[in-house]
């Protein structure tokens, strides 16, 4: 068995060492349903196949509305990241309706 994989991460002036387990398997997800009570946010992300009638999730992910927050920040700042390396990311004309679909709008 191999020891966790230590991976760097920026917290203020300090850095933050997070452990990855040798054993973590990488779930791909396509779709996420949120749900959020007053004090929590929930997603779900899971995976739909096509002729599938199912979508299995493979990780649920509980946070704070504050860290949901920081969470969408952290996000779009990566995606415009990603955008001046790559190019703009395509989004399909029902976009709107493609969200309210994948991810539960």
């Amino acid at each position: 068995m191999t020891s966790p994989q230590p991976v760097s991460a920026h917290q203020g002036n300090q850095g933050l060492q997070i452990e990855l387990p040798a054993q973590l398997d990488a779930t791909y997800s396509n779709l996420v349903v949120i749900q959020h009570t007053p004090s929590e946010f929930v997603l779900d992300f899971a995976r739909i196949l096509p002729n599938m009638p199912t979508a299995k999730v493979g990780a649920r992910i509980v946070c704070t509305p504050m860290h949901a927050k920081l969470l969408l920040r952290a996000l779009q700042q990566n995606i415009e990241r990603f955008e001046a390396q790559f190019g703009p990311i395509y989004v399909p004309q029902q976009g709107e309706a493609l969200a309210n679909q994948l991810f539960g709008g």
